[in-house]
């Protein structure tokens, strides 16, 4: 049965031809034949630099979904634009609409209580929240703990808790964060994680893709592929710790590709341990491309904070080596993955040894990881969770 589905992002923004949570689950809603709206901010990313987007501010994107783009209400500097996270024409632009389902992308902005208001005159409407912050990229210290997400941003979780069906957090460690932080109920939370995009997975899981990816960077069909891709800056340098690690192991077969944007203090000493061969830098990954890299791998290696691409690599069925967060060992579906404990190149060294050197153990790893459980991690099956289905 078709409905009514909108979706607010106006935490943050929204960009078109990303491979984000909002991004796919509104495509897979819009194909499975409901009517699906997208409200979000006037900024975006153009070009990887963050500003007022470029595009229309209302019409129908590719994907057949409606993206209207609502304007601060304030004529004041962005930074504390975003902070108040207060727009014009909310209340008007629902109206117009009339959802039957309405899901709310992070809480982090005071037209929540717009958002209320609409609830309370449309009793029948059915609301979803989610979260995505928690403790390795929200609310660091004491002081914006106890200033900013207790006075500022917790009272518009409290406001819209009642009205909400379900409060999901996109790793288990932002479940704790809403039960925390905000204060919500456990009984109204729930773990809605992040995926893959079904068709890109597909496409990139085909033999011709994995090895015209390897043909393109010298690596032969023989050798044993780590890929390791994202941002690469203060918060995650420990990508230079895999590079390191690889270049220690005197082993011919072994190769690393490294993609991503890479911050203009640690490029130097990131391009200083690329060889060209053994360890290439790849530059960034357009469109598909993360989907072939990490499909042509015979292991994906995180070596630091968390990222939206762990759960894609679950999706794709690749074995991974990751760094050990609390609340992010979800992406274990029975042994596809080993947690690294250390930020050390040694450990990394030591482990990667440990796979290489054990064809046995590492069979298992690859049947874990091609398992039943990566369909939990595909955006199909949780654009349909993210509104009750």
């Amino acid at each position: 049965m078709s409905m009514r589905i909108v979706h607010i992002c106006l935490a943050g923004g929204y960009t078109e031809g990303l491979n984000y949570q909002e991004n796919i689950i509104i495509k897979y809603q819009a194909l499975e034949g409901h009517q699906v709206s997208l409200i979000t901010t006037d900024h975006c990313f153009n070009e990887g630099v963050w500003g007022l987007c470029q595009t229309e501010s209302d019409y129908i994107n590719p994907q057949g979904v409606h993206i209207i783009r609502l304007p601060f209400a304030f004529s004041i500097p962005y930074s504390i634009n975003r902070q108040l996270g207060i727009f014009k024409k909310t209340l008007e632009t629902l109206e117009k609409l009339e959802p039957e389902i309405i899901f709310v992308h992070n809480i982090q902005f005071q037209d929540i209580r717009t958002i209320v208001k609409y609830k309370k005159k449309h009793r029948e409407v059915k609301l979803y929240v989610d979260n995505h912050s928690d403790f390795s990229n929200s609310a660091r210290n004491w002081f914006t703990r106890n200033t900013l997400y207790r006075f500022w941003w917790k009272p518009c979780a409290k406001k819209i808790e009642p009205w909400a069906e379900v409060f999901f957090g996109v790793m288990p460690s932002r479940v704790d964060f809403l039960q925390n932080v905000y204060g919500i109920s456990p009984g109204k939370t729930d773990l809605l994680v992040m995926g893959a995009d079904d068709e890109c997975v597909k496409r990139a899981a085909a033999p011709k893709v994995k090895m015209a990816v390897r043909d393109s960077f010298g690596i032969g069909q023989e050798d044993f592929l780590l890929v390791t891709g994202g941002k690469i800056d203060a918060f995650k340098t420990q990508t230079l710790l895999l590079m390191e690690a690889v270049r220690r192991i005197d082993d011919d077969r072994l190769k690393l590709l490294v993609f991503g944007s890479i911050e203009e203090d640690l490029k130097e000493r990131l391009l200083a341990l690329c060889d060209g061969k053994r360890i290439q830098y790849i530059g960034w990954a357009k469109g598909e491309q993360s989907y072939e890299y990490f499909a042509a791998a015979d292991l994906v290696v995180f070596p630091g904070r968390h990222s939206v691409y762990w759960e894609q690599v679950v999706a794709q069925g690749v074995p991974m080596l990751c760094k050990y967060w609390e609340g992010t060992t979800h992406v274990d579906i029975g042994g596809n993955v080993e947690f690294l404990m250390e930020d050390s190149a040694e450990e990394i060294q030591n482990r990667l040894l440990k796979i290489m050197n054990n064809p046995e153990e590492f069979e298992r790893m690859k049947k874990a990881a091609e398992g039943q459980g990566k369909q939990e991690f595909s955006y199909r099956q949780i654009s349909r969770k993210s509104i009750g289905l």
